[in-house]
């Protein structure tokens, strides 16, 4: 599939894409979260990786990684200009989140990583269970879940 941008277009559409605040998906986490009634998250929690979302009190870290970014081929993100940039730089991201996850786990956090598209076409219900099961058993106790 070729760009519909030029080479300019394209450098000024990739300059604007920022590593953070992706209010659409993050905001459709939110809705779920809401849905599911789980409640005790926090956003820009001090901590290493950066998780879109956590759960202090439970030790749970929520990340909502972007399928492109994060090396998700869930329909067409393999772009074909430029292909060995965008190789590496998926691959980057790759091998960091793998080390914050393994980071976290050792310091007996769970890690929760959604990717947007299941975000957006509502699966990502099924990764969340481990909090709607925390909260099933911990109602109206000191893990804030009201």
């Amino acid at each position: 599939m070729t760009d519909v941008f030029n080479k300019g277009q394209r450098s000024e559409v990739m300059r604007k894409v920022k590593s953070t605040g992706n209010a659409s998906t993050e905001l459709k986490l939110i809705q779920l979260f809401k849905a599911l009634d789980i409640k005790g998250w926090r956003r820009k929690y001090k901590l290493f990786g950066n998780p879109d979302f956590t759960f202090p009190k439970l030790k749970v870290a929520v990340f909502a990684d972007g399928c492109f970014w994060h090396g998700h081929d869930c329909r067409n993100t393999r772009p074909s200009q430029n292909k060995e940039y965008w190789t590496k730089k998926r691959e980057r991201n790759i091998t960091r989140d793998n080390i914050v996850n393994q980071h976290l786990s050792t310091h007996n956090w769970v890690v929760i990583r959604l990717w947007e598209c299941e975000i957006k076409n509502g699966t990502a219900v099924r990764k969340l269970t481990p909090l709607t099961e925390i909260k099933r058993y911990t109602q109206n106790d000191a893990y804030g879940f009201q």
